[in-house]
């Protein structure tokens, strides 16, 4: 996988969490009990996609400029998408979509969830 920062970046967003869904081969990265992306592996633990979450439009329209870039693997293909991990889509918009990704999941909390998962005082 060329983004080898990945895990790194994720991690570091405030109340971000990892874990392994067993039964899929994902690692998926969480923030409460929600993801907001995920590292799709194969059966030699090898990465086949990146998922994120985007607004279906810009989504859509991405998928149109990067051939990399496609709707969400095993995923609903209106709000995920799935991003080749050895393609072509540039560190700058991977990082970027990804903090809109944990945005997005972040703004579906309460106001006080949202506070709680921050780590900030009310």
């Amino acid at each position: 996988m060329r983004y080898d920062w990945i895990d790194e970046y994720l991690l570091a967003k405030p109340g971000a969490t990892k874990d392994l869904q067993v039964e899929w081969n994902w690692i998926r990265y969480k923030i409460g009990d929600k993801m907001f992306a995920a590292i799709l592996l194969d059966d030699g633990n090898k990465p086949v996609y990146i998922n994120l979450k985007l607004e279906p439009t810009e989504g859509e329209f991405l998928r149109g400029q990067y051939k990399d870039i496609i709707p969400g693997y095993y995923s609903n293909k209106r709000c995920w998408n799935s991003v080749n991990p050895d393609g072509e889509v540039p560190d700058a918009l991977l990082k970027s979509l990804l903090d809109k990704s944990y945005q997005l999941v972040l703004a579906g909390f309460s106001k006080k969830k949202q506070r709680e998962l921050l780590g900030i005082e009310a």
